[in-house]
C-alpha cells in the first residue's frame, strides 16, 4: 500500500527558506570568499587596496564555482517568490473585474442588502451628487 521510497516531491509541511534567508545567506558567503581571497593577498605581502581589488575580481569566478549550490537554492527562491507574487497579482486582478468574489465582498452585499432603501450606488448615481472641484474653471 505505501512504499518505502522517500518521495522526490517536497512535503507539503517541508519549510524551505524564504527569499530573503537565501538572498543574505548567499550574500554572507560571498563577502566570506572576499575576506578570505583578501586577506590570503595581505598575508601574501599585497597592499590592503590592491588586495581587495583583487579580491573582488577572484571571489566572482570562485562563488560560481564554490557555491553551486547556494546558487541553485537562491534561483529556486526567486522562481518561488516569483510565481506567487504572480498568483498574487492575477488573484488582485480577477477581485477588481469582479470575476472572483472574495469574502470581504460577499459580507458587503449582504450588509448592503439588510439595509432597506440602501441599495449600492451605481456609476450613473455619482455624478449627479457630485459638486465640481473648486480648481477647475
Amino acid at each position: 500500500m505505501t512504499s518505502s521510497q522517500p518521495s522526490t516531491t517536497p512535503a507539503a509541511t517541508e519549510r524551505r527558506p524564504g527569499l530573503a534567508a537565501t538572498v543574505g545567506l548567499y550574500s554572507l558567503a560571498r563577502l566570506g570568499l572576499l575576506a578570505v581571497v583578501t586577506a590570503l593577498l595581505l598575508v601574501a605581502g599585497v597592499p590592503l587596496v590592491i588586495a581587495v581589488l583583487v579580491g573582488l575580481i577572484l571571489a566572482l569566478p570562485l562563488s560560481m564555482v564554490l557555491f553551486r549550490g547556494l546558487r541553485g537554492r537562491l534561483d529556486a527562491a526567486v522562481a518561488d517568490a516569483r510565481e506567487r507574487r504572480s498568483q498574487e497579482r492575477e488573484a488582485l486582478r480577477a477581485r477588481l473585474r469582479g470575476d472572483a468574489p472574495d469574502q470581504d465582498a460577499i459580507d458587503q452585499d449582504a450588509i448592503d442588502q439588510d439595509a432597506p432603501g440602501q441599495g449600492p450606488t451605481s456609476a450613473s448615481d455619482e455624478p449627479a451628487e457630485r459638486k465640481p472641484d473648486p480648481g477647475q474653471d
